[in-house]
């Protein structure tokens, strides 16, 4: 079977049960940070999925990796989720559940890729700016990156506006190329 179906099921099962006990929005945290600790420790996932390492173990690692205070439903789920010996999905679960909440709330990630450091108030517009396209709730990430040399790209959803300097310049040396 498909390991994208399987996880879906299971964030969506995980899901419904958060929002019958109205914790989804901690579970949102735990699978946030969760989803984050597999990316900054690759290792977690091949600790997690050794067949050496007792349940218990991988239970209580996985909490740490939550922020070390789950609810009671997280701590439930893994445990359903090691004892049905699918914890090599996880990550994917993980993935899946932010994705159905974000879908839940209608709230839509986007990112500002600047420069240099942006203001609290540049940030704020922008983050106005998508949410009045969107008529969503918007969760904003800043980053800078020097190679853009100035202006600024903006993603959010399947949108993305490239208004770089970088871009512009890449744009006028192909056309000087012809």
């Amino acid at each position: 079977m498909d390991i994208g179906v399987i996880s879906v099921r299971y964030a969506r099962a995980f899901l419904k049960s958060a929002l019958e006990k109205s914790l989804e929005d901690q579970v949102y945290q735990e699978m946030k940070l969760l989803s984050e600790s597999y990316i900054q420790v690759p290792d977690l996932k091949f600790t997690i999925d050794n067949p050496m390492l007792h349940k218990d173990q991988k239970q209580s690692l996985l909490e740490t990796a939550c922020g070390g205070q789950c609810t009671e439903l997280t701590k439930r789920f893994f445990k359903l989720v090691l004892d049905g010996g699918r914890e090599n999905i996880l990550q994917f679960i993980a993935t899946s559940y932010i994705s159905l909440y974000r879908q839940n709330k209608n709230i839509i990630s986007g990112k500002l890729i600047t420069a240099t450091t942006v203001s609290p108030e540049v940030e704020e517009r922008m983050k106005r700016l998508v949410e009045s396209k969107t008529q969503g709730t918007v969760e904003f990430q800043t980053e800078t990156n020097p190679d853009i040399i100035g202006g600024f790209v903006l993603e959010y959803d399947a949108y993305r506006m490239d208004a770089s300097v970088q871009t512009k310049l890449k744009a006028i040396l192909k056309q000087l190329k012809k």
